[in-house]
């Protein structure tokens, strides 16, 4: 493609000819996606409907599911569409749109698990003080806040890519990206860059910097206390030290995916690496907490069997 101002479409290069497996992947990533709509949803009608998990932390992994299924579901559709389709592009604004809620739930995922930290830093650090210091008005605010930052901070990130001049229009993933998107422009990307360092430092930085914070706090309370207190802290904190460990990983793996040239890895490898933190995160998060978390196991257990 020719210099450009304007670019109606995209073509995403990641895909390749599978012949009639296609028709295989395409049932995998149907059958993905409806375990994490499932798995999610199931845990977030257990907390609404339950009074007794109406605590902050059970709030607090309400918005954390609500959170996986948003990201999912500006993934995985789109990718059934692609798989079974023989010509794979995607309009300008709907790419966009893709950026916008995929880079909107990476920034969500990390302010919930910051959030979530601070909960159990509390309970665990400070437990004659937690009724009196998260009360239900701190956990909404903290909840709209994690949200609010995630939207705010994408929409920027978007206002700064739409305007670019592109010199082309092959984006070489199977979603849109962001980077790739930059990799494109024929104008000035100093203000991108910029942002983009700022944003990285802000989504990953300051949630990591907390969540690192809370975790020394409540190791060193962990090891002054007693046995009995140390199983409980480990109990609570296990599930999320998971889910934190796990996103951290795909996010890693999507950073050196767009940083470093990888084409001589296979294409699938490179495909599960790119969409490792979009279809593994949603999965694992409310499986770890559905088996770690005796409250919500028993009840989800009792909703499954028809007791409730």
């Amino acid at each position: 493609m020719t210099n450009s101002t304007q670019v109606s479409y995209f073509i995403l290069a990641a895909y390749f000819d599978t012949g009639l497996f296609k028709y295989l992947y395409f049932m995998i990533v149907v059958l993905l996606y409806i375990l994490i709509v499932c798995t999610n949803l199931l845990l977030i009608v257990v907390i609404c409907v339950n009074r007794s998990l109406h605590e902050p932390m059970y709030l607090f992994l309400c918005s954390l599911f609500v959170n996986e299924l948003y990201g999912s579901s500006g993934l995985f559709p789109f990718l059934l569409v692609q798989i079974l389709s023989d010509i794979h592009t995607v309009s300008a604004p709907f790419c966009f749109l893709q950026v916008y809620c995929l880079f909107s739930y990476g920034t969500g995922e990390f302010a919930n698990l910051a959030v979530l930290s601070y909960d159990r830093y509390l309970a665990i650090c400070h437990p004659l003080q937690y009724n009196s210091r998260m009360t239900t008005k701190r956990v909404v605010v903290l909840i709209c806040l994690s949200w609010l930052y995630s939207f705010l901070a994408t929409t920027f990130l978007i206002s700064l890519i739409v305007p670019l001049q592109l010199c082309g229009n092959i984006i070489k993933k199977v979603c849109c990206d962001n980077y790739s998107i930059i990799k494109l422009a024929c104008s000035d990307t100093t203000v991108n860059n910029i942002y983009g360092l700022i944003y990285g430092t802000f989504t990953i930085s300051c949630p990591s910097s907390l969540i690192f914070y809370t975790y020394m706090k409540i190791l060193k309370v962990c090891f002054s206390g007693s046995k009995q207190s140390r199983q409980k802290a480990v109990s609570t904190c296990a599930p999320h030290l998971a889910s934190l460990f796990n996103f951290s990983a795909g996010g890693f793996f999507e950073i050196v995916h767009n940083r470093f040239n990888m084409n001589g890895l296979p294409n699938m490898l490179l495909i599960f690496l790119a969409l490792y933190f979009l279809t593994c995160q949603p999965l694992f998060t409310p499986v770890m907490y559905g088996l770690n978390m005796s409250k919500i196991r028993i009840i989800c257990k009792n909703l499954v069997s028809g007791e409730m």
